[in-house]
């Protein structure tokens, strides 16, 4: 079958369902992540190790990424393989809800277990669709688009998690859990469906070999020192991402209303920031917008988490809105200098080869966050200092990654302008 031709019409309608589709699928990201995943590991008695491991297992699920994405290339198409990535990566969800029912030994390895299958499945279809989406928006309109994409599907994600924080503290457990884990398979199978009435750009087969797949995009020198970036990166985030909502939930004893409340603050900055982003990525380049950004991300963010305390909240608060700063500018900015920097008759391999080295570094880091918040716990003051192995964790990420503009310096973006012209405000009037 071959592909429709696109005109303009085309793309805009697709560009307004892929935001639609990407609303419902928030709402299953965010009650299948987050708070309402951190909650239920921990009513299901995960450990440490185990909570380290739930966060990082997702992106070991990337490593197969390559061969979904060889798979397409083959077939000429992506929507198909997409589509049936995500429904049966989203099904195997409906198994999580029944996990009380087993002996609690079993309990946290089996969430991990449907957490890893799930992440086989949305992983591969996931580079498929974002190399999907890089022939099918405009390059000239990309951070304009995702940086708006990005602030409505945050204050999608708002009302969710003030929807999931409201139900958590109201109901009881394990049937809160239950409801809102089910509801979130349910929105997820919505956006399966919106998928299905998406058009596809026109694409040719890509025959390359199967290792070829994994070696073409090794061999580009401006891509490797993308996934250089993207690895460290990822290492860093992932030392200390999986204990942020475990120190706010057992640290300072927030309910899952207030945890929720944070991320709503975070949704509205978004709503506002992220296409101010997008537009200046559009003007100046994604490679210093991340520069920036990733600074702020190792400096200012922990900064907020590590100063406040139980009672003394208000660091969190202004944490939502330095969340939405950074990660406003670092998502899309991030998203859009892969897409950049991987030629588009080959973009699936790149994407995916992207996707299979990041999800081992990020994997490496969340394996290695368990153990080192165990061993920094241990070594902590036993004094009434407030300062906690969570602390130093925070710490020890924010350092690594404060350093990660210095990989991006080989990297080249055509037209990108360096930092320091960012602040000269005539280029822009």
């Amino acid at each position: 079958m071959t592909p429709e031709p696109l005109d303009d019409q085309k793309v805009r309608h697709a560009m307004r369902l892929s935001t639609l589709e990407g609303g419902f699928a928030t709402v299953f990201i965010n009650w299948t992540q987050g708070s309402v995943l951190t909650g239920y590991a921990l009513h299901l008695g995960a450990t440490p190790f185990e909570l380290g491991l739930i966060s990082s297992v997702p992106l070991l699920g990337q490593v197969l990424s390559p061969v979904v994405a060889w798979l397409g290339g083959r077939a000429g198409r992506r929507k198909p393989i997409v589509v049936a990535c995500a429904i049966i990566g989203r099904l195997i969800w409906l198994l999580a809800p029944f996990l009380v029912l087993l002996p609690t030994a079993q309990r946290a390895p089996l969430l991990i277990t449907v957490i890893a299958l799930s992440s086989i499945f949305q992983a591969g279809g996931g580079s498929l669709w974002i190399a999907w989406m890089g022939d099918l928006v405009p390059p000239r309109e990309r951070g304009r688009y995702f940086g708006f994409r990005a602030g409505i599907h945050g204050m999608v994600g708002m009302a969710a998690n003030l929807t999931a924080g409201t139900a958590l503290d109201a109901l009881g457990s394990p049937i809160d859990f239950q409801i809102v884990l089910v509801t979130a398979v349910a929105s997820a199978l919505i956006a399966a469906w919106i998928l299905t009435k998406q058009i596809e750009p026109p694409v040719i087969a890509q025959r390359l070999h199967f290792l070829e797949t994994f070696t073409l995009p090794l061999k580009n020198r401006n891509f490797r020192h993308v996934l250089a970036f993207n690895i460290y990166w990822t290492f860093a985030v992932l030392t200390a991402a999986p204990f942020v909502i475990p120190y706010f939930l057992e640290h300072l004893r927030m309910s899952y209303t207030q945890v929720a409340l944070w991320s709503a603050i975070a949704a509205i900055s978004g709503l506002i920031l992220a296409p101010q982003w997008g537009r200046l990525a559009d003007r100046a380049g994604n490679k210093p917008i991340l520069e920036i950004a990733t600074i702020g991300a190792g400096t200012l963010l922990p900064a907020c988490w590590m100063l406040a305390s139980p009672g003394n909240l208000w660091p969190v608060w202004f944490g939502g809105v330095v969340d939405a700063m950074v990660w406003g500018a670092i998502g899309p900015a991030q998203f859009n200098l892969a897409l950049a920097s991987a030629p588009k008759e080959h973009r699936s391999s790149f994407i995916a080869v992207l996707s299979a080295t990041t999800g081992l570094a990020g994997f490496l880091g969340g394996f290695l966050s368990g153990p080192l918040l165990e061993l920094f716990s241990s070594l902590s003051p036993r004094t009434g200092s407030g300062w906690t192995g969570y602390h130093t964790l925070f710490a020890l990420s924010g350092l690594m990654r404060s350093f990660a503009w210095l990989w991006l310096r080989r990297v080249h973006e055509d037209g990108a302008i360096r930092v320091r012209d960012l602040f000269t405000w005539s280029r822009w009037t």
